[in-house]
């Protein structure tokens, strides 16, 4: 599943980067470069999060 995620997240970025690909604004190509950038960097959070949280929840069925 979270590969799944990843995968549709990492096409949507690459789906934005084609449709404005002759952009010439340099404020705006930038924009969408820092645009992209947050967008992975929270999903690579929020996965990091749910994996931590699995963990957790291992740990504790383990000790209880």
């Amino acid at each position: 599943m979270q590969q799944h995620n990843t995968q549709l997240l990492v096409g949507m970025v690459i789906q934005q980067f084609k449709k404005h690909m002759h952009e010439t604004d340099p404020d705006k190509i930038q924009k969408l470069k820092d645009d992209a950038a947050r967008g992975l960097i929270n999903h690579m959070l929020y996965e990091s999060q749910k994996m931590n949280d699995w963990k957790y929840s291992q740990v504790l069925e383990i000790v209880y």
